[in-house]
């Protein structure tokens, strides 16, 4: 072989090898067959290798053309020898594609229902008993959720408060930004929000990565004029705004080539040093299915230590393991698979789904995604909903029906319509033992300006105020005007009798109030309408003339509410 054709190929391998570093450099995949990336990064390279030879063929070609060597009596192809390389490329490339697909069919929702519907195990449980009471007049020193210690502060707000804070600081606004992390955690028993200061563009990076990024910013989530900015004694040396191996994307996947990742977020410890947490995914079902979180690595955002844990080893002071965006998946399998594939298409008995929204709330010194659960046959009711831990997965299901939230935030908004406040997305607490919606009506500048509280099973129930105390004591008083009774209640309550009716369906019409569907229904020899509501059972679409029927009732004073409803053998309340 002559000396320039070794040379020729040494350097086309070397800029195989250069263009293979930089794909990886700037794509960060996982080299994990268990993961997809893995395999289009394969792909992608062999494709960038053949490209580099192409190039480098015709410049050859070229090269020989301006010498006039084009009939020295050598093949005049520029492309000789590459077609068995690219065949050979193009066979790989299209048996990865093959090998993927089978892997995903193998894997899929089809094959595997059951095994999709056991990624989260809901424990039923009981919501007065486990979520603390709010205080009020007669809390003695029982364990309650404080008035001043309510979230009134989400992530909107928080940005809001952030960018004052940080604009207060005029030597570092004209060089740092801040961050959009905003991770809700506990810290020191209090619901706060944090996120790191970010460089603002490259030649702030260059003027300033020496020191490092020299805070992060924390927001109360119970009060609007307690946002500090941290400024730490050693700055943030690995974040998402460095460039080169500081960024703390490309640190972790150095240091951890075969782990992958799912989200990464930013927490501070009890003693307020700052970490990246990024959670580490183990696939339950076939290659690449059933995507959860078997673990996390924690680095130290200043010094760059790091540790890999399992899950059931990660320190209680880490909050945010398992992404928003996992849970409610796996919830919606949950749901969706309970009696297999083929009944969540056609009959879709008993299938629910989560709500379109969520928000979190602290319990235990951990944080705990909440979302409502509807029926997919229902309107804007909840049947239920769940509490689940972000660190550990714990899922605990309350059977409670009402509103959905969005209803809630409307009745809110409604109660405002004259000042044009928005309502944020609620929170769930505990007042007197009933479930109820708190949320905070904000201004075009996403201020609070007023609370309201919501009761989840009669929505239609809204205390409102300029404080959370004052649109509490509304609240309460808005429950006693219903009849309704709350814990610690001294007066006189309205009796209250319990009838079971048992009879035939004579008719049954539905009307749409209020966005919910309700069945007004008359029993055989009865001139007595019972109201039933959607969230009573998702059978009630299917109610016809001829039908028998048990109702449980309660009738207080003039008012009859039906209780649970009994159809065949099933009972839901």
């Amino acid at each position: 072989m002559k000396k320039h054709h070794v040379l020729s190929m040494l350097l086309r391998v070397l800029l195989c090898a250069v263009a293979v570093f930089l794909m990886f450099w700037f794509l960060l995949p996982p080299l994990n067959p268990r993961s997809g990336d893995f395999w289009k990064f394969l792909v992608e390279a062999a494709i960038a290798c053949i490209i580099i030879n192409s190039f480098a063929k015709l410049i050859a070609f070229f090269r020989r053309a301006s010498e006039g060597k084009l009939f020295d009596g050598q093949s005049h192809n520029p492309f000789k020898n590459m077609g068995k390389p690219l065949l050979i490329t193009l066979i790989a490339a299209g048996c990865i594609v093959v090998f993927g697909a089978a892997a995903s069919i193998v894997g899929s929702e089809f094959f595997n229902a059951s095994k999709y519907n056991e990624l989260l195990t809901l424990t039923d449980s009981n919501f007065a008993e486990d979520v603390k009471p709010l205080e009020d007049d007669t809390s003695d020193g029982a364990d309650v959720l404080k008035m001043d210690e309510i979230p009134i502060v989400d992530k909107e707000t928080a940005q809001t408060l952030g960018t004052r804070k940080l604009g207060e600081m005029t030597d570092l606004v004209s060089q740092f930004e801040i961050a959009d992390n905003y991770t809700q955690i506990n810290y020191n028993n209090t619901p706060v929000r944090v996120t790191p200061l970010s460089y603002s563009d490259p030649i702030k990076w260059f003027n300033n990565q020496s020191e490092g990024i020299p805070g992060y910013i924390v927001v109360d989530m119970a009060t609007l004029n307690n946002t500090k900015l941290v400024m730490l004694d050693e700055g943030i040396k690995y974040s998402e705004s460095e460039y080169f191996m500081r960024n703390i994307h490309r640190y972790l996947r150095f240091h951890y080539p075969t782990k992958i990742f799912d989200n990464i977020t930013f927490e501070i410890d009890e003693e307020g040093t700052p970490y990246w947490v990024a959670s580490t995914v183990k696939f339950r079902i076939a290659l690449w299915n059933g995507r959860d979180i078997d673990g996390a690595v924690l680095v130290n955002a200043i010094t760059g230590e790091s540790k890999f844990y399992a899950l059931e080893e990660i320190p209680t002071w880490v909050d945010q393991v398992f992404s928003a965006d996992m849970i409610l998946k796996q919830l919606e399998y949950n749901g969706k698979y309970r009696s297999g594939f083929w009944n969540s298409i056609f009959g879709q008995k008993g299938v629910l789904k989560p709500t379109e929204g969520y928000n979190y709330i602290a319990k235990d010194d951990d944080v705990w995604l909440y979302t409502g659960i509807t029926s997919v046959v229902s309107d804007e009711s909840n049947v239920g909903f769940v509490l689940v831990n972000m660190r550990t997965k714990e899922a605990k299901y309350y059977t409670q029906a009402g509103a959905e939230e969005y209803s809630a935030m409307d009745s809110a908004e409604g109660e405002v319509q004259d000042l044009g406040y928005n309502a944020s997305f609620p929170v769930l607490v505990n007042v007197s033992g009933r479930a109820t919606y708190f949320m905070s009506l904000k201004d075009d500048a996403s201020l609070p300006k007023m609370y309201a509280f919501v009761d989840m099973e009669q929505y239609q129930i809204v205390g409102t105020g300029s404080t959370p105390t004052l649109a509490k004591e509304d609240f309460l008083t808005k429950l006693k005007n219903s009849n309704i009774s709350v814990d610690g209640d001294q007066t006189e309550e309205t009796p209250v009798q319990t009838q079971t009716v048992t009879g035939v369906v004579a008719s049954v019409q539905t009307a749409v109030v209020d966005g919910n569907t309700k069945y007004y229904v008359l029993l055989e020899n009865s001139d007595t309408i019972y109201t039933l509501d959607i969230f009573l059972s998702d059978r009630l679409p299917f109610l016809k003339s001829g039908d028998t029927l048990t109702l449980e009732t309660e009738t207080a004073g003039d008012t009859t509410t039906v209780k649970s409803v009994q159809m065949g053998a099933t009972t839901i309340e």
